[in-house]
């Protein structure tokens, strides 16, 4: 269970042609995002406080499949808002896929069962179904009695029409390590194809903040986990083995946002999924003009207690291709779960969290209404 062997072997060559090429930044994982509508109104989403217009837009099938094109990355993570509202969705799967991609969608599965049939098995396709614990856990953090229940029943569905399917699980403050190791006992006995963890993210428009786990309090609650887990061996986990050490606080990496650039409705997402400060019109400028060294831990505000995958489960990776000895210690022997943690990175030089949520949101705003007006303009040119 896991990564399959053929997809990381696809990912190390796709690396080694990187670095033959000299290229310094690249990116790993495309996270597509082709709307913010959500049928789900979580506390700790940053992802759905947008007016009705924006939630109303959606990333057509053309600039989805360019987004492919332009990125280059063997992996396309298709998020949102949830993936199963927009209505091309399967159409964009498809175009990824023929174009020999690793897809997956991330869902909350409540539609999952209505839309299978749009779907088909690959082994290139994966559904990553969001569960945040059991059923407890999970209803209590989407705000919203009896989603676990459907969710596992979609589980259990798209495994009998022969998809891969894993889990993605977000973790706050109040999670109880014994819960979660039970939790993904449980999961695992689904025969699920993997599991992706990560701490939550404190986006500044979420509406609960005081959930958000600090470094300190991460690094602590995986090692508790990990230790009930035979050091995560227990479970099938879709990440790489060095990004797991890394939570548990073994590890002190730097963040690569690059690695998983984020395409939305909005453009070229700066510099990174949790953190929308700013929109290029190409990816090609996202990886020129973007100043990379004004965010990360220790560099920004923001970025002071993020221990999430997307900015460095990519670290973790070329950590693994430049040592993979590693990686390989890890998985024979499992995550460290006692001793010294490794230094923390110092935040006495990081500037200041600007706030320009707003301003974005003003300029879509007026162009959709430039676009509206336009559109009103064409029967009497006509």
């Amino acid at each position: 269970m896991g990564i399959p062997v053929q997809q990381i072997f696809e990912i190390g060559a796709y690396i080694a042609w990187q670095k033959l090429k000299g290229r310094k930044r690249y990116p790993l994982v495309l996270m597509l995002e082709p709307l913010f509508r959500c049928n789900l109104a979580c506390a700790g989403c940053g992802k759905i406080d947008y007016p009705d217009k924006i939630l109303n837009q959606r990333l057509p099938l053309e600039d989805c499949l360019s987004a492919v094109d332009e990125c280059g990355a063997p992996v396309v993570v298709i998020a949102g808002g949830e993936p199963l509202l927009h209505k091309e969705l399967p159409e964009i799967v498809k175009g990824a896929i023929a174009r020999r991609k690793y897809v997956t969608v991330c869902t909350n599965a409540l539609l999952l069962a209505k839309n299978i049939g749009r779907f088909a098995p690959n082994r290139r396709f994966n559904w990553s179904i969001h569960l945040d614990g059991d059923a407890e856990m999970h209803d209590l953090s989407v705000c919203q009695a009896g989603g676990y229940d459907r969710a596992i029943e979609a589980i259990k569905l798209a495994k009998a029409r022969g998809f891969r399917v894993s889990i993605n699980c977000t973790l706050f403050k109040t999670a109880s390590p014994r819960r979660v190791a039970a939790f993904f006992d449980s999961v695992a006995g689904l025969g699920i194809d993997g599991i992706t963890v990560s701490p939550g993210y404190a986006y500044e428009r979420a509406p609960d903040q005081q959930h958000f786990l600090h470094r300190a309090s991460t690094k602590a609650l995986f090692r508790k986990i990990f230790a009930l887990g035979r050091g995560g061996k227990a479970w099938p986990f879709f990440q790489s083995q060095l990004f797991l050490d890394f939570l548990a606080g073994n590890r002190a990496y730097a963040c690569t946002p690059w690695g998983n650039p984020t395409r939305t409705i909005f453009g070229w997402q700066r510099p990174c999924y949790l953190l929308g400060e700013g929109y290029a019109a190409s990816f090609h400028e996202l990886m020129e003009e973007t100043n990379w060294d004004s965010y990360g831990t220790g560099n920004y505000e923001k970025c002071a207690d993020c221990m999430v995958h997307c900015g460095y489960e990519a670290t973790a990776v070329e950590d693994a291709f430049q040592h993979p000895w590693r990686a390989l210690g890890v998985a024979l022997r499992g995550v460290r779960t006692k001793g010294a943690m490794a230094p923390e990175i110092p935040l006495d030089r990081q500037r200041p969290a600007n706030y320009v949520f707003g301003r974005h949101v003003q300029q879509k705003l007026a162009e959709i209404a430039k676009a509206e007006a336009a559109a009103e303009q064409l029967p009497a040119a006509e």
